[in-house]
């Protein structure tokens, strides 16, 4: 007979080279090199050729600077769509995309000149074009560090020849429905960078300006009351922008408030009186003596004295006046205000603003003009005291508009622009641009759902689009006016052959040839004349970004199942996108719209490099690897505001490890598992098992409508605890005796390794788009059936249906109670070890009862007696029929005595177990019962090998 088998050698102890430490920050970079080497994401799409088509459509960031973490997030977030829509079975490409024309790029090459100016137009195009390629590379190689999936070698970008031509006759269709027009209208005016801003393009910081009370002397007339008023009362009125003073035209009045006049120590004054109290606050007025009462329509045409102009100004009636602030009659000048203006047009004021460019009045008297507005506010302080008209005047801080580039303030201005009328209908409709906007929206999903009303409310109250810009990187308005007689050529069939010019060589074929050259041959105006000048604006960067959905949704894709961006896009992108559609393609381009907040830092506050407390995504995968990054975002409620900080990435490198750990627990246990030759079906596995499947199959399913609806934290969070609580704590724990002691080949130790298989299968797919680089690592470690994809990312997610054995649910319920039953008794071992009566679980002997008042529990634990010992990984378990003498009522489980024993017999050298049997067996007298067998087993599988 053979030797007996040295007893160490013939335990399944865990092997496998899946490491420990990940070392994420060294070993990504080699992924991502086999990844794109390999062309990952081709070969996905060509798995994926057939299936349902499911497209996000990529919001172009501007390739300025290094990327934020607010831009990480943004990215991960549509990776993880993407990933998940093509692992559920979707066709789902992605084409990322870059806003290269505009105002940041010019900013950035004017910097880098030296200044505005420096060279000619289409030398000055040529750098912004350069300056854009370079940050997008530099972008793409930032993204892709990041674990991203695209057509990186294909991406779509706002310069390109195609994508301008796009753009250009997006706005020609616009022109020939009849929805745009040139007009004069004020508009946020940047005087820094000397062009118009949209209002996406002002963010409003704090700034301080002059608050200042001035008097409008009245002059007799008007109608009901006010001819009563008497010639020695000056009206109220309170601005923040005394620059604006000279270029006042009426006083407004609210028709149904209660005007006053009260008796003053600086004289009969005019106002609101619910704004009586506040004259007095702010002007150090002692005492108010009301000597006559008005309603505002009674102020409809009565004439007051500008303070320091020959002019006379009408009093006239809006709703927009409030008593929140001021004096409740508001200083209206329409060439500085959307109000201001309305209330001009409808009264017949004159649209004044003599500014230049650069804010510069052009008229006015000699001690503003050709001074700035804002040099010009003290100026005017002063002229306004110096004429007795001063009431008040202190420094008021307030949230007040800035440029998003240069962070300068900026002014309302009215200038001759190109707009996009919303309350026109198109050529042969009945319903305007705006109430075709916005019945899309009710046909949209938002996620959040608030956004369908923030987004109804700003289409529903936004003016006219001001599309024009005074630049010159970016796509120029296609509009040429007759040399001759200056009308505007409106041949839609002439215009649109420049669009073929932009086709072939881009927008630069603006600057680079002349007008008959662009035009067709013989074009000429009904005067006779053929020579042509070109316009000089560009279009609004929002109409080229909103234009992407005609440039790159083709066929099918059009229009997209989701837009994914932060919450300025609902005056940006989400916008813009929704009118060029509407008004070009007569719908929204999005199915759905998914938002997310702002990154914080530990404190709340935004991050910034001013405040010191940015971190920025390729710092963290420096130091903590990209999959941490995404663990991160996989996390968090993304859409409300994130927090991120050094400590929040130092906890979640301790989950990571923890689910890290248990993927290498399962790879170890199952390095001679072939499941091709060693996989059991369902039902020859034991129960417990199959009950652990079936639990499986419950959080894939799960996991599936989380990941559906877009919700990743749930998916992390119910991974992560499977993993660490279902699995290592529990399911993993118990198994260990059945796969370390049993013999390789068992039934029981074989129907371990098929559901740790089946599981760690599941688990890997369901993290693969969270945990790209790390699911990618556990894949290949994993034993697979032949024709398995070589990378998980090329596999589909785990089916829920598949994985369950369909265990009873009787069975299962009772498998749940031994759960309970099992939290239970390690309670009681926990205070046994406390108590010194044992070291370790195996020297212990477990006594069960459950009481008359849990009979049930009792029939169970009698029924399933033999497995107890494995589930409480315990040597003996003995289930008593009456009171055990010494024992202790379980606190979660009413009726459940527990009482904890040192265990009988001796320790089994081989698995560590205490057996009355130890001895019995003379080949090896120093094992169990249970080894005996398993010994025996093994000796048997070597000899029918030998044989």
């Amino acid at each position: 007979m053979a030797e007996p088998l040295e007893l160490k050698k013939t335990l399944n102890l865990p092997k496998t080279d899946f490491p420990m430490k990940a070392g994420l920050p060294q070993n990504e970079p080699k992924q991502l090199e086999a990844w794109h080497g390999g062309n990952i994401y081709e070969r996905i799409l060509e798995t994926r050729k057939g299936k349902p088509l499911f497209v996000l459509h990529d919001g172009p960031p501007y390739p300025t600077g290094e990327i934020h973490l607010g831009t990480g997030l943004n990215k991960i977030l549509k990776d993880l769509v993407v990933k998940t829509k093509s692992m559920a079975g979707h066709y789902a490409p992605y084409v990322p995309g870059w806003d290269c024309h505009g105002l940041p790029i010019e900013t950035q090459v004017e910097k880098e000149l030296g200044g505005k100016g420096k060279v000619p137009p289409a030398d000055f195009r040529k750098l912004c074009r350069q300056f854009a390629l370079r940050y997008v590379e530099q972008h793409k190689k930032d993204f892709k560090r990041l674990g991203i999936f695209g057509r990186w070698n294909d991406p779509y970008l706002t310069m390109s020849h195609e994508y301008e031509a796009t753009i250009a006759g997006a706005f020609l269709d616009f022109m020939e429905k009849g929805y745009v027009y040139r007009g004069r209208k004020p508009v946020y005016w940047c005087l820094y960078d000397s062009t118009a801003l949209a209002e996406a393009e002002v963010e409003y910081e704090d700034h301080t300006s002059p608050s200042i009370w001035v008097k409008f002397g009245a002059v007799v007339g008007g109608r009901g009351e006010a001819p009563k008023i008497g010639a020695d009362v000056s009206a109220v009125i309170w601005t923040t922008t005394p620059w604006t003073i000279p270029h006042n035209r009426a006083l407004a009045f609210h028709p149904d408030f209660d005007y006053v006049v009260v008796e003053t120590e600086k004289g009969a004054l005019l106002l609101a009186a619910d704004r009586v109290a506040a004259l007095q606050a702010e002007c150090g007025i002692k005492e108010a003596r009301v000597r006559a009462t008005f309603k505002g329509r009674d102020f409809d045409g009565t004439k007051f004295q500008h303070p320091f102009l020959p002019i006379q100004v009408p009093g006239i009636l809006a709703d927009y006046v409030t008593l929140d602030q001021g004096s409740g009659i508001v200083h209206t000048a329409p060439g500085h205000g959307a109000d201001d203006f309305n209330s001009g047009q409808k009264y017949g004021l004159e649209i004044y603003a003599p500014l230049d460019d650069k804010g510069v009045y052009l008229e006015g008297l000699p001690e503003y003009k050709g001074k700035d507005v804002f040099t010009a506010n003290p100026i005017i302080v002063k002229l306004l005291a110096d004429r007795g008209a001063l009431l008040g005047n202190h420094a008021y801080k307030h949230s007040y508009p800035h440029c998003w580039r240069c962070h300068n303030p900026v002014i309302f201005r009215a200038t001759e622009q190109w707009f996009i009328k919303m309350d026109q209908a198109a050529h042969g409709k009945e319903k305007t641009l705006r109430q075709e906007a916005l019945e899309e929206i009710h046909g949209v999903k938002w996620i959040p759902a608030w956004g369908e009303d923030r987004m109804y409310e700003m289409i529903e109250k936004r003016p006219d689009w001001c599309v024009s810009r005074q630049r010159f990187w970016g796509v120029p308005i296609i509009v040429f006016y007759c040399e001759g007689c200056g009308k505007r050529l409106e041949d839609f069939k002439a215009l649109r052959h420049v669009v073929k010019w932009f086709e072939e060589e881009g927008a630069d074929a603006w600057y680079k040839y002349s007008s008959e050259k662009l035009l067709p041959n013989g074009t000429t105006c009904s005067c006779g004349a053929s020579k042509w000048r070109k316009e000089n604006d560009i279009l609004d960067v929002w109409f080229d970004s909103g234009s992407s959905n005609l440039s790159v949704l083709k066929g099918a894709e059009w229009p997209a199942d989701v837009y994914l961006e932060g919450p300025d896009q609902y005056r940006g992108w989400f916008h813009s996108s929704l009118l060029v559609a509407t008004g070009v393609r007569d719908g929204s381009p999005y199915r759905g719209v998914v938002t997310h907040g702002w990154t914080l830092d530990e404190q709340g506050r935004p991050m910034s490099k001013s405040l010191g407390n940015a971190l920025y995504p390729i710092e963290i995968c420096e130091k903590w690897g990209a999959d941490l990054l995404r663990l991160w975002v996989g996390s968090v409620e993304y859409q409300a505001d994130v927090k991120m900080s050094e400590r929040v990435m130092t906890q979640l490198s301790e989950a990571y490890r923890k689910i890290r750990n248990t993927f290498r627990f399962a790879l170890g246990n199952l390095g001679d598992f072939d499941p091709s030759r060693d996989s059991l079906p369902n039902e020859q596995l034991d129960e417990f098992d199959r009950w652990m499947l079936d639990r499986t199959a419950e959080l894939v399913k799960k996991c599936r409508e989380w990941y559906a609806n877009y919700e990743f934290h749930r998916v992390y969070h119910a991974i992560h605890d499977y993993c660490v609580v279902d699995l290592s704590a529990f399911y993993f724990d118990v198994l260990k005796d059945r796969l370390y002691t049993k013999a390789p080949g068992n039934k029981s130790r074989r129907s371990a390794q098929t559901a740790v298989w089946r599981i760690g299968s599941a688990l890997v797919r369901l993290a693969a788009p969270i945990l790209v680089f790390t699911a990618e690592e556990i894949w290949k470690y994993l034993p697979k059936t032949p024709g398995e994809p070589e990378s998980v990312h090329m596999t589909l997610f785990p089916e829920a249906e598949a994985l369950a054995c369909g265990i009873a649910k009787e069975a299962a319920e009772k498998w749940e109670r031994l759960a309970q039953v099992r939290s239970a008794v390690l309670v009681a071992l926990e205070q046994a070890r406390a108590s010194k009566i044992i070291g370790g679980g195996l020297e212990a002997k477990v006594h069960l009862h459950a009481g008359s008042e849990a009979t049930a529990l009792q029939k169970l634990l009698e029924e399933k007696q033999s497995l107890l010992p494995a589930l409480f990984i315990v040597s003996q378990v003995k289930v008593h029929s009456s009171a055990i003498p010494g024992s202790v009522l379980a606190e979660t489980l009413p009726g459940l005595t527990i009482k904890i024993d040192r265990a009988d017999g001796a320790k089994c050298e081989r698995c560590w177990n205490y057996s009355t049997h130890v001895g019995e067996n003379a080949r090896y007298p120093k094992v169990c019962e249970r080894c005996s067998e398993a010994l025996a087993e093994i000796e048997s599988s070597q000899v029918g090998a030998a044989s």
